[in-house]
């Protein structure tokens, strides 16, 4: 109900003060580009690179960033467990704690918030995505594994007075984004962003006596300041965000208030409340465009108190982040260098059960990338960069991408690099709290949690060429992937289901990710996006060399795209259609359980379908109706143990496919320009 006030108190302020900008903004020029890609494939760019348009993000619901990758072949999507609604992303085979994720260049979603952190993000906040295959620049740190996945966010110079979204579903979600924009001066303006979601009934469509989506509710506040001043050349951001988010799940008797850490009923509550500030401060040489220097600085205080069962989870993370970056030229402009200085502080104050393993990270490193781009046909980037961590060490990070157009319309890219990253354990699992599991650390010596840190290394070769095929424009790209272990934190559910292990890797651990990509325009507006995925992810554990748990070895992907012509006001039908396939999947060991508590060794493939209907009446006004799973596939005992969530059976951490069934959604977006 505060929520709600507060909300309501913003949207009339806000209103009532632009009200003078709104008559200003009206008369305003649009343009309109409607044959623009939603993806877009770099060319010209060094690296492997994907950019995520706003366009794109539109063809799904994108509630939030995690959602916002179900039309896009280069990220996986899956649940992470049968109970939170979680959708955890994976590229090149490998799960988010591998993949370098920032938000306007400042990492984001690490440490305490690597669970949840991608549903912080509003999908409707997002101007862009930039997704990077492989090692990704040292620039941002030494942490990149399988790849980095940048977001920027909708700059206030930029953005409309007024924007409006609203949305339901058939699972009782419901969501609210308002955007309000004043331009303050010529080189002054600032946004506020304001949204809010809430579950409020239960959902148990597979009758098991659990909740399949959590009751739950989260406000997000967040208020932007940019100064641009082109005659100058200084350049400023200011970032200042509130998030509120609180979740209920367990069995559908549980009430928090008798039944919390009780056996009464099962039941969880996953409360996190999140301060973000950040700054950007660049400057740009009047008389030299080519040379720069910025500085970012952040601050996040990320609280988490929860709950799972009888397990106690509690943690609080502090840190705060610094880079220094310049960048020039080497006598011209072919030969460019980017160097600078990172700092990187981490309190954790973490609580497993009545276990205290609370630990500070820091870290100061320094970098230098040069890159060569003859503007024709050959370009790469050489970077490295030397850290010293507390933890890990001091330890020398280098990375390479090199691109090479053989003919026209062909480029043949190849990257590799090295990465190295400290795992944290709790909280990357926490699906495994929600289970009789108990934890067990084997190893004691090192300085995380008794582990060592993670060091991969990543290469990779990829082709995309461009050509016609019977006239249409159409383009394939052929990439592969592998990252090699030289030190894992295990986690280990294939020993016994009444335990999970971690211990440091003995033996070999790599992720192979071939991916085959054709794209096809059939005809204007109607556009085709095919890939097919294989990956060969094995790992040694204690009891034996196994394929990755929950991973499918194959996956097909299909989307198709059609818009109709763009009319009088702006008026235009939008038509999308999305197919994931995947095929059998190693689950964890369940062999010792009791008969109606065992899984098979694999799963079944089974296939998931989204579509999506727009209907954009003006060039302001549009609504929209789409569904998620409408094959309806649901996975056959989602919860083991479900009938005695006390005994030593019990796990909603095996989830291979979707657990809810068929949903349905509607909604309107709403803006004056």
């Amino acid at each position: 109900m505060k929520n709600t006030i507060l909300f309501l108190t913003l949207l009339v302020y806000v209103v009532t003060f632009s009200q003078e900008d709104i008559k200003k903004d009206t008369l305003k020029t649009v343009k309109v580009q409607a044959n623009n890609r939603g993806l877009k494939k770099s060319i010209s760019g060094t690296a492997n690179t994907t950019l995520v348009t706003s366009k794109e993000l539109l063809k799904a619901a994108c509630c939030n960033l995690a959602e916002s990758f179900e039309t896009n072949p280069s990220i996986d999507v899956n649940f992470s467990d049968a109970l939170t609604g979680t959708k955890q992303i994976k590229m090149l085979g490998l799960t988010s704690p591998y993949i370098m994720i920032t938000e306007e260049n400042i990492p984001s979603v690490r440490g305490a918030s690597q669970a949840y952190g991608l549903s912080f993000t509003p999908g409707t906040w997002v101007e862009s995505i930039q997704i990077t295959k492989g090692a990704g620049s040292v620039v941002n740190g030494y942490e990149s594994i399988s790849g980095q996945i940048n977001t920027e966010l909708i700059k206030p110079i930029k953005d409309i007075p007024f924007f409006l979204n609203a949305y339901g579903s058939t699972d009782s979600r419901f969501e609210l984004n308002t955007h309000f924009n004043k331009k303050i001066s010529d080189y002054w303006a600032t946004s506020l962003f304001v949204h809010g979601n809430t579950r409020v009934s239960k959902n148990d469509m597979n009758d098991d006596g659990f909740l399949d989506n959590p009751l739950g509710k989260q406000f997000n506040i967040a208020n932007r300041w940019q100064y641009s001043n082109p005659n100058t050349g200084w350049v400023s951001f200011l970032n200042l965000r509130y998030m509120n988010d609180k979740k209920q799940t367990g069995e559908l008797d549980f009430d928090p208030d008798r039944d919390r850490l009780t056996t009464n009923y099962w039941g969880s509550e996953i409360n996190t409340e999140r301060i973000d500030f950040s700054s950007k401060v660049g400057y740009v040489w009047k008389d030299m465009p080519y040379q720069s220097i910025g500085f970012q600085n952040a601050f996040s205080n990320h609280n988490q108190q929860s709950y799972f069962g009888l397990n106690q989870y509690d943690i609080k993370q502090q840190s705060y982040y610094s880079n220094l970056i310049f960048n020039s030229i080497i006598n011209n402009t072919k030969n460019k260098f980017a160097t600078g200085l990172n700092f990187t502080y981490d309190k954790y104050s973490e609580f497993v059960n009545l276990s205290d393993v609370s630990r500070i990270d820091n870290s100061v490193g320094a970098f230098f990338e040069y890159t060569y781009d003859n503007g024709d046909k050959f370009s790469y980037i050489l970077g490295g960069r030397l850290d010293y961590h507390n933890r890990l060490g001091a330890f020398f990070t280098p990375r390479l991408h090199v691109k090479y157009n053989p003919w026209e319309k062909g480029v043949l890219r190849f990257s590799a690099g090295r990465g190295k990253r400290a795992a944290n354990i709790f909280a990357e699992n926490q699906n495994l709290f929600a289970s009789s599991r108990t934890f067990s650390i084997l190893d004691t010596n090192g300085k995380v949690y008794g582990l060592d840190p993670e060091i991969a290394w990543n290469y990779g070769l990829s082709f995309t060429q461009s050509f016609k095929f019977f006239g249409m424009n159409a383009d394939t790209t052929v990439d592969f992937y592998r990252t090699d272990f030289q030190n894992q934190a295990v986690v280990d559910v294939m020993n016994s289901p009444q335990q999970v292990l971690f211990y440091n890797l003995d033996g070999k651990s790599y992720a192979n990710s071939l991916q085959l990509d054709f794209n096809l325009e059939i005809i204007k507006h109607l556009n085709l996006r095919t890939a097919y995925k294989y990956y060969d992810i094995s790992t040694d554990y204690l009891s034996g060399s196994y394929q990755r748990p929950l991973q499918a070895k194959h996956r097909f992907f299909a989307n198709i795209e059609f818009a109709t012509h763009i009319v009088e006001h702006g008026r235009q039908w939008k038509f999308d259609y999305t197919l994931n396939w995947l095929g059998k999947q190693q689950l964890p060991y369940t062999a010792s359980n009791s008969t109606e508590d065992r899984l098979p060794e694999f799963s079944p493939s089974f296939a998931v379908m989204n579509a999506q209907i727009t209907r954009t009446f003006s060039s302001t006004f549009e609504m929209y109706i789409g569904g998620e799973n409408i094959g309806n596939y649901r996975q056959d005992k989602a919860i083991l143990g479900a009938d005695n969530p006390f005994g030593p059976n019990f796990d909603t951490s095996i989830v291979y496919a979707p657990v809810f069934g068929q949903m349905y959604y509607a909604g309107l977006r709403f803006k004056i320009k």
